[in-house]
């Protein structure tokens, strides 16, 4: 059995809905405002038959600290109330929560504001 690639998946999902997400950062991140960066963790586990349990930090990177407060916000409330229980093309999504709340996040270019948040999905393959 293939494990869906669910940093893969939200990107997707986000893109959808119309934000600039991606798993990496561009050299010219201020011209490119603002971005939503999907990276999953090192962390997370599964049960050894279909349900995977992934950790992923989720960082908006705006011009300025309302905007990126804001859209940090904005994507928190899709994720807790409709990436819940939804069914994409190659996943099923279970219970989402929120591990670390949407907060301001250190950056060292000062032209921009980072805040981010970390989240619990649980997942399994479409049958």
């Amino acid at each position: 059995m293939a494990w869906p690639d669910v940093e893969t998946l939200l990107i997707g999902w986000l893109r959808e809905r119309g934000y600039d997400a991606r798993d990496e950062l561009d050299n010219d991140l201020l011209d490119e405002l603002p971005i939503v960066q999907v990276e999953a963790l090192p962390a997370g586990d599964d049960d050894g038959f279909r349900l995977e349990r992934a950790l992923l930090d989720i960082d908006v990177y705006a011009a300025d600290s309302v905007a990126a407060s804001a859209m940090s916000g904005q994507i928190r409330h899709l994720l807790l109330n409709e990436l819940r229980g939804s069914k994409l093309p190659e996943a099923v999504i279970g219970r989402v929560a929120t591990v670390a709340r949407p907060a301001r996040r250190p950056y060292e270019n000062t032209g921009l504001r980072r805040y981010g948040a970390t989240y619990e999905i649980y997942l399994h393959p479409v049958s």
